[in-house]
Parts: structure tokens; C-alpha cells; sequence
């Protein structure tokens, strides 16, 4: 709270900070909305969240869907909770039986179709969190979504560009019931086209009026464990039967007074922890927020975080290193004595001793805050969509790996490694901002860029959403954004990154939602950014 911003802003940009008691921040206005009726009724941060996202699973369906996975964190006004809402694997899934039913001669699991589709976890989510901590009628947070479906919505900007980009992918298209859902004119819908989703409207009034009973141990169930006997997947109603989310206790790293609170493994939230413990052991301070030099050193330690997280992140279970240990303060110091920071560097694993995604965030004036992410991985998931129920499923099971040892390898039940991930951030024991940046492998990195920015620089949230940024593939290999000032993104290539300039920021360089406590919730409320790489909006009352 004692945290000072400039609240200039040095980038371009078409948004200003909402300052409210009551705050929503989502990539799409609809669904901002609906969170704000939650919370106009009397419901909580929680209620508005699981409204949202309801509704975004309609109005950005490239990014998530009712077959999405889900995250949160939330601070209840006392503490912090986790929820892991990802799912596990088929129980037919054995290494062995992959190989043989989708053909595949390396250790990739499929990319599309039902050998990537785990249990689907979101609607467990919702459940989860409006049971516990909800005020709420459930059903009454599915009414917003309802409507949408049935009457339709007419299609923004961002989210066509995305829509149209799948369209041209066989992929997808051949997938048992994507046309049929998502190409209703033959085509993808053009901008400001109205696209109504009638299947998905009937499932979320059967999860309206089952409190999600329906999707798991009931009609929607049984329609998925035929879908997938009748077009060649493993999911089962057993499977789905059994699932429930986790609640877990975040893992954190302490940052420029602050504490940035991640979801513990099978999720790559500890990326970001494993950096800014790395960047606290070099000289990045001395250098401005947009200047080659400090950018250079947290791309390195973006780097070493990577490799680490790569080679040792399962499913708890399966690890064969401790999270303690991939924290630990020694190790982190020589990891960041690997960093030159003259040149860039493609580095190996460490040995720690052993021990289309969416984002939104919401607000109380009683100082709850919600910090919810979900997600069908790639753009449009696995491309299947349920026949009469608009559940579109993710392709989580992708992210497994068939190789003989490695700990995120395909078992039946397993959970894989998992990209999205929501943070939260703490000062002195209390909540200070739940926040996130959605976008596969960049998420660490926007939540390591945003931060710095913030807490080391004193950049408002919007300033922070809005600064051009850097995003690590492999080895050398670096994209930047094109408003990146030229004599930084030269000083970099001076510095040896090999740098692409791609010019899409929607798909490229995330996109993030942020809410910061000004004080208390009730008197001076909260600082809502929104980024315009989305075609979202923070609103509030």
C-alpha cells in the first residue's frame, strides 16, 4: 500500500487505469459486465469471476471453452488459496497405448484430436469456488452466459484475427464437430458478425441447474464418454466421474519488498519465482526499465529458469526434484553467476539438489480478490466440440511427453505440465495486486517483465500492460515487440540475441489484467489495468 507510481505513461496507448471498489478485468467487455452484475447484486469477487468465466468461454472460444482447464489463486481477505482445476489423463493412457492408437513414432503426443484431450477441469473450477466461497445462487452466475449464447454476440477485433487464423488450419477443421460450431457460415465470422452458440447455451443451463453436476456425473458426461467412443478418444464417464479440482498452497519468491505468489507444480508458475530469484543476484537495478542492459539480464534469467522447468516440472508426484530445491537460495545465486552480461547465452539444466489461453481478475470492497485463469491450450484446443453441447475440449495432453524417464511422461491419471498460470502478489503478509498474463510459455515471462517494471521502477499498471516486450523461445532466440524502441532491440542484437520482429502481439507477446490494492478496499479501492493486445476492459463502480 506504501508502494508509489508514476502514473504518467511513457508507451502509446489507448487505455487509462479504472479506479473503483468494485473491479473487474477480463479480454472481453461482455464479460467484465457480467462480473459487475455478480457484484452489483451482492455477490463477491468470486461470484464475478466464475460469471466472467462462463461468459468468455462464449466470447473469446479460440482461447477457452467449456472443456477449458482452470487455475486460481484468491486472497479470501485473510489469506491465500490455490486451486489447481487442471485434469488428468484418461486411465487408458499408457505410453505404449498413445504409440499404438495415434501413431506416433517420437516422443510428441498428438497436437490435435482425443490424443490430447485430458478430463476437462473448468466447470470443476466454478464449482469449487462458488461452493466455498461464493454468495450467490450458482445459477444465477450462469445467467449472463445464457443469454449471450442464445442471443449471440457480434464478433470483436482481436478475437476474429485469431478465429480466421484457425479457420485455415485442416487441423482443426477436420475435427469431429468444429465446423459445425465454429464455421456456422462455412467461414469464420467476420467482425462486428453476429455468432450465437445455441449447444453450448443447453449445457450451461444443465450446469446452471445441477451446479455443475451435469458436466461430470451426469447428462454432459454421458454425452462425452459417447462422443469419444463414437470418433476414436479414451475419455471415459469413469474419468470424468472421478474428477475433482486440488486445492493447494501457493509457492512464492520474494521481490523489492514484495512476495509473488505462484500455483505450485504440474504448472510453470515456479518459472517466474525461479528468475526473479535469479535476477536479484545481478546488477539489473542500475539499468532503466527499458534499457538493453537490464532487458539483457532478465531474458538470461528467463533462460535459466526455462531450462530448469523443462527438464524437472511434472505432476508433484513425479518430480525428482523438490520445489525447495529449485528455490533455494544458493542455487539460485549460481545460476545467476552463470549470466554474462555481455553476451547472450543458450544454457543446460541445472542440478538442484533433489527435495490461446484466458485471464481475468476481480475485486471486492470487502477485500476479496481473485486472480483465474483457463485455457484450451492451443488455439482452439483440440479442435473437437461436442455435438448438441458447444463443449469445445482442450489439448492439454499435449503437453506430456512419451520419453522413457522423463517426469512429465504419459501415465494414466497423470496430470501434464501445464502453461497457465495466475499470480498474486503480497506486501507484508497482506494482498497488494492478483494479476496475470495469459500466453503459453510467455505468462513467466509477462509476470517477471510487469513486475520489474512496477516494483523496481515504479511503472503504473497500465504503463507496465502497455511497455513493449521481449519474449525467449530457444537457445539465442528472442522476439521483440515493434513499438520496442530500434536502439534497444539493436543494443540486444549487439548483445548476440537473435531477434524476430513478429508483428502480433495478440498471439505473441500475451496479454495481461491487473488489479492493484490502493488501500483499503472499502474507502480507497483498487487501480484496474486492462492490455490492449486483448479486446478486453477493466470496469468497476
Amino acid at each position: 500500500m506504501t508502494h508509489r507510481f508514476d502514473w504518467h505513461n511513457p508507451y502509446a496507448s489507448t487505455r487509462s487505469p479504472v479506479f473503483a471498489r468494485n473491479v473487474v478485468s477480463t479480454s472481453h467487455p461482455l464479460a467484465a459486465q457480467a462480473g459487475l452484475r455478480m457484484l452489483a447484486a451482492g455477490g463477491n469477487a468470486v461470484d464475478a469471476a466464475v460469471a466472467c468465466a462462463a461468459v468468455m468461454t462464449l466470447v473469446e472460444p479460440c482461447s477457452n471453452g467449456l472443456g477449458s482447464d482452470a487455475f486460481c489463486i484468491l486472497w479470501d481477505g485473510q489469506r491465500l488459496h490455490g486451486l489447481n482445476a487442471s485434469g488428468p489423463a484418461p486411465q487408458a493412457w499408457t505410453p505404449a497405448h498413445i504409440r499404438r492408437r495415434y501413431g506416433c513414432a517420437q516422443d510428441a503426443m498428438p497436437k490435435r484430436g482425443w490424443g490430447g484431450v485430458t478430463v476437462p477441469g473448468a466447470v470443476g473450477a466454478w464449482m469449487a469456488l462458488s461452493e466455498r466461497f461464493g454468495r450467490l445462487p450458482f445459477a444465477d452466475l450462469m445467467a449472463p452466459a445464457i443469454e449471450i449464447a442464445e442471443r449471440g454476440y457480434a464478433v470483436p477485433v482481436g478475437v476474429q484475427g485469431k478465429w480466421a487464423m484457425a479457420a485455415a488450419l485442416e487441423e482443426l477443421t477436420t475435427q469431429a464437430g468444429f465446423a459445425q460450431a465454429f464455421l456456422p457460415r462455412g467461414r469464420a465470422p467476420a467482425v462486428g458478425e453476429l455468432f450465437r452458440f445455441p449447444d453450448a447455451a443447453r449445457s450451461l443451463r444443465l450446469i446452471a441447474q445441477t451446479k455443475g453436476e451435469a458436466f461430470y456425473r451426469g447428462e454432459i458426461a454421458a454425452a462425452l464418454a459417447a462422443f469419444a467412443r463414437d470418433t476414436g478418444g479414451d475419455l471415459t464417464e469413469a474419468d470424468l466421474a472421478a474428477y475433482r479440482p486440488q486445492w493447494v498452497d501457493p509457492i512464492q519468491q520474494t521481490h523489492a519488498g514484495h512476495a509473488l505468489h505462484e500455483i505450485p507444480p504440474n504448472g510453470q508458475g515456479i518459472a517466474a519465482l525461479i528468475a526473479l530469484g535469479i535476477l536479484r543476484h545481478t546488477r539489473y537495478r542500475e539499468h532503466g526499465p527499458d534499457d538493453a542492459a537490464g532487458l539483457h539480464l532478465q531474458i538470461e534469467a528467463m533462460k535459466l529458469a526455462f531450462a530448469d522447468v523443462y527438464r524437472y516440472v511434472a505432476e508433484p508426484a513425479a518430480m525428482d526434484r523438490s520445489v525447495e530445491a529449485m528455490l533455494d537460495e544458493a542455487y539460485l545465486a549460481r545460476r545467476a553467476a552463470l549470466i554474462d552480461p555481455s553476451r547472450a547465452m543458450d544454457f543446460a539444466p541445472g542440478n538442484p539438489v533433489k527435495g490461446g489461453t484466458i485471464y481475468l481478475t476481480a475485486a471486492d470492497e470487502r477485500g476479496m480478490m481473485v486472480s483465474f485463469i483457463q485455457s484450451n491450450y492451443m488455439g482452439f484446443g483440440s479442435g473437437l466440440v461436442l455435438p448438441g453441447y458447444g463443449v469445445s475440449l482442450q489439448n492439454r495432453g499435449h503437453c506430456f511427453t512419451l520419453a522413457d524417464g522423463h517426469p512429465n511422461q504419459v501415465a494414466p491419471g497423470k496430470r501434464p505440465f501445464h502453461t497457465i498460470i495466475p499470480a498474486f502478489l503480497t506486501r507484508d503478509g497482506q494482498a497488494q495486486m492478483s494479476f496475470g498474463v495469459m500466453g503459453g510459455n510467455m505468462q513467466p515471462q509477462g509476470h517477471l517483465q510487469t513486475l520489474v517494471r512496477m516494483l523496481d521502477h515504479g511503472q503504473q499498471p497500465q504503463a507496465a500492460c502497455d511497455a513493449p516486450r521481449w519474449r525467449f523461445n530457444a537457445g539465442r532466440s528472442i522476439n521483440v515487440e515493434p513499438h520496442m524502441a530500434p536502439q534497444t532491440v539493436a543494443a540486444l542484437a549487439a548483445l548476440g540475441h537473435e531477434i524476430g520482429d513478429i508483428h502480433d502481439s495478440y498471439q505473441d507477446f500475451g496479454a495481461g489484467q491487473f488489479i492493484w490494492r490502493l488501500g483499503d478496499p472499502a474507502v480507497e479501492g483498487y487501480a484496474a489495468a486492462s492490455d490492449p493486445r486483448r479486446d478486453g476492459a477493466a470496469v468497476g463502480f
